[in-house]
C-alpha cells in the first residue's frame, strides 16, 4: 500500500450518528429510543475497506465530541442537558458540551465511549486510512460544563466576572444584567425552564441577550482575547481560553488521531492559531489543520500566518460550480476561481457536498444526481490539493426527508436522530452488499474510478496545471459557457481533461498553445491515447497548430492519458 503521507488527501466525511444508524423507519422529531442511533462500534473493519476502496485517504468523524443532547445520561455520571436550548432531538455536534468527552450517543457501553473511539482510530489506521475530528474553537454548548475535566485543568467559564461585557480573562463574553431571553424560542417555564443571567453572547458573535430563533442561540462565544467592544486586543499575557484550549487539542492529539477539522476557522485570532498549532505539531509533525473558512481574503493569512495546512474553497470554487449548475453562469468563471488561489492552490480543500450544504442530488441543487460528472471531476482534478466527499454522496443521496428539526431543506440533518436511506440500503447492517438501482451502481462506481485517480495518476496527485480556456474563447467548436479544459502534467505522464456541463453532447476541438507545449515540456505529434473514464483508447494530435479533437458526453468528461514519450 501506497504511503498515505505521500497522497493527494480524498476526505470521507460520516455523522457516525448517522452512518450507522439502520432503522429503516425514522420517524420525524423521534427520540433516540424511537429511531436510534449510529455507533462508534459500528464502524467495522469491512465497512471501513469499502471506504478506502472509494479512494478516501482520511475519514472525518463528525460530531464525535459531546455536544447538547436530549437522552438522559445521569446514570453515567453525564449532565443532564435542557431540551429549550437544544436543537432537534439530538443536538447540534458544533454545540460542545465537555470538550474532554465522547458523545454517549455514540456508544454501545456509555462508560467505554472513550475507549470505543480509540478502537475506532485504531480501525482506521489499520484499514489505511487516517482520522481526522472536529476541533469547534469558536463557542460551545449553553450549557457547557466538562465531566471528564483532566486533573489540574480548569473548566471553561472558571473564574469569569460577570459583571464585565468583557475581561483579558474571562472565557466568555457577557450581557451584563440582562437575562437570557431569545425572540422566537420557547425557554419553558417553572421548573424545567432555562435561565441564563447574565446572559452570554451567542456563537455567531451576537452580542445580545435576544438573539433571533436562527442566530446560533444554542451556542456561546469564547473569548481570545479580543474586545469586541472597542476592537482592542489583549494577547499579553496569554488569555486564559487560548491555555484551555490548546490542552484540548493536546488531549486529542494524544488519542492518535491525524488531524483537526477546525470550525468556523476565521472567528477566532489568527494570533491563537499562531500560537496554538505549532506547539500542537510538536506533538506530530504530520498532523493536519484543516480551516472551515469563508473569507477569500483571509487565505492567504490562514495558511502562512496562522500556520493552517489546508482551508475550505467553499466561496471561491464551489460557488462558482454551483453557480455554473443551478444559475447557468458561465463555465469560463472556473478561470477566476485557479487564479485567485494560484500559488495556493495546493492548500485548497475542495468539495461539493457537505454537512452544511445542500446535497447535490437534492430538488434544490442539480436535482439529479448524474449530472455530477463535470463537477466532481472539476473539483478533484484542478489541483494537488484535497477533496472532500460527504457519505452518501458516492449513491446520490437527495435528502428528500424531512427529518423533525430539519425540514425539506435538501440537507441531511445534523440535529434529529435519523438515517440516510441510500446509505443504509448500500451498508446493509455493515455488510456493504446491499442493492442499488441501475444508477447508483454506475454513480459510485464513477465516484471510485474518479477518486482513485487523484491518486494513482501522478500527474493529478503532484503535477503541474494548465488552463486552456484563454485560447479557446473564440473557438466555435468548443463552448466556453458549457465546457472547461486544462491540462495537468508530470514527469512523462499527460493529462488532457476536459468537462461538459451541457445536456448536450459535444464534439470538440480544443486548442493547445504554443506555450503549454513549451511550459509542460510536451513534443508536437500524434499519440495513442486512453481515456482513463471510458477506457477508450484514439489516436491524437498534440499540437499548436491542429486541435486537440474529442468527444466530451453530456454532463460527462474525458480525461486522455498521454505519454509525452509516444508522441511522434
Amino acid at each position: 500500500m501506497e504511503k498515505i503521507d505521500a497522497l493527494k488527501p480524498v476526505i470521507y466525511q460520516l455523522l457516525p450518528r448517522l452512518f450507522t444508524n439502520y432503522n429503516p423507519d425514522p420517524e420525524p422529531d423521534g427520540t433516540i429510543e424511537r429511531n436510534g442511533s449510529g455507533k462508534l462500534n459500528l464502524i467495522s473493519p469491512t465497512i471501513l475497506k469499502h471506504i478506502r476502496e472509494l479512494g478516501a485517504t482520511h475519514v472525518w468523524y463528525t460530531g464525535v465530541i459531546e455536544h447538547a443532547h436530549t437522552p438522559d445520561y445521569t446514570r453515567y455520571g453525564i449532565q443532564r442537558h435542557n431540551p429549550h436550548v437544544i436543537k432537534g432531538k439530538a443536538g447540534s455536534p458544533y454545540a460542545i458540551t465537555d470538550y474532554y468527552d465522547i458523545d454517549p450517543d455514540l456508544a454501545v457501553d456509555v462508560d467505554k465511549r472513550v475507549e470505543e473511539f480509540e478502537r475506532l482510530v485504531a480501525r482506521t489506521h489499520r484499514a489505511g486510512l487516517k482520522a481526522i475530528i472536529d476541533f469547534v474553537p469558536n463557542h460551545v454548548a449553553r450549557e457547557y460544563a466538562s465531566d471528564k475535566l483532566p486533573a489540574g485543568v480548569e473548566d471553561l467559564g472558571h473564574g469569569d466576572n460577570r459583571e464585565m461585557f468583557f475581561s483579558p480573562t474571562n472565557n466568555f463574553y457577557y450581557i451584563t444584567r440582562q437575562q437570557f431571553a431569545p425572540e422566537g424560542v420557547d425557554l419553558g417555564s417553572g421548573p424545567d425552564a432555562y435561565v441564563e443571567f447574565p446572559a452570554k453572547a451567542s456563537g455567531d458573535d451576537c452580542f445580545t441577550a435576544f438573539p433571533g430563533k436562527n442566530n446560533w442561540y444554542d451556542t456561546i462565544k469564547l473569548n481570545y482575547g479580543y474586545d469586541y467592544g472597542d476592537h482592542t486586543r489583549h494577547y499579553d499575557p496569554i488569555p486564559p481560553t487560548w491555555i484551555k484550549m490548546l490542552n484540548i487539542l493536546r488531549y486529542w492529539t494524544s488519542k492518535g488521531i491525524d488531524g483537526f477539522r477546525c470550525d468556523m476557522a476565521h472567528m477566532v485570532p489568527v494570533d491563537f492559531w499562531r500560537w496554538a498549532i505549532p506547539q500542537v505539531k510538536a506533538l506530530n509533525p504530520d498532523l493536519v489543520f484543516i480551516a472551515e473558512i469563508y473569507e477569500v481574503g483571509l487565505y492567504r493569512q490562514f495558511i502562512y500566518t496562522a500556520g493552517f495546512d489546508y482551508l475550505y474553497d467553499k466561496v471561491n470554487l464551489y460557488d462558482s460550480l454551483r453557480a455554473i449548475e443551478t444559475a447557468n453562469h458561465s463555465a469560463a468563471t472556473l478561470t477566476s476561481c485557479w487564479q485567485t488561489v494560484d500559488g495556493i492552490a495546493p492548500h485548497m480543500l475542495n468539495f461539493l457536498e457537505n454537512h452544511d450544504e445542500q446535497r447535490f442530488a437534492s430538488a434544490q441543487y442539480a436535482g439529479d444526481a448524474a449530472r455530477v460528472i463535470p463537477s466532481l471531476v472539476v473539483s478533484s482534478m484542478i489541483s494537488t490539493g484535497p477533496f472532500m466527499l460527504y457519505a452518501g454522496q458516492e449513491l446520490g443521496e437527495p435528502a428528500a426527508d424531512a427529518e423533525g428539526y430539519s425540514g425539506h431543506d435538501g440537507r441531511t440533518t445534523i440535529f434529529d436522530y435519523w438515517s440516510i436511506p441510500t446509505l443504509r440500503r448500500w451498508l446493509n447492517n455493515g455488510r456493504c452488499d446491499g442493492p442499488l438501482s441501475g444508477k447508483e451502481h454506475w454513480l459510485r462506481g464513477m465516484y471510485r474510478r474518479i477518486l482513485t485517480l487523484c491518486n494513482s495518476e501522478k500527474a493529478i496527485r503532484e503535477g503541474k496545471f494548465f488552463d486552456l480556456m484563454y485560447v479557446n474563447y473564440d473557438n466555435p467548436r468548443l463552448d466556453p459557457h458549457r465546457h472547461f479544459t486544462f491540462l495537468r502534467a508530470c514527469g512523462d505522464d499527460l493529462l488532457a481533461i476536459a468537462v461538459n456541463f451541457s445536456d448536450n453532447e459535444a464534439n470538440a476541438e480544443i486548442n493547445i498553445p504554443a506555450h503549454a507545449l513549451e511550459y509542460l515540456g510536451i513534443p508536437r505529434g500524434n499519440v495513442l491515447a486512453t481515456d482513463l473514464l471510458s477506457g477508450q483508447e484514439s489516436v491524437k494530435t498534440v499540437s499548436d497548430s491542429a486541435p486537440f479533437a474529442t468527444h466530451i458526453p453530456a454532463h460527462g468528461a474525458v480525461i486522455w492519458k498521454i505519454r509525452k514519450s509516444k508522441i511522434k
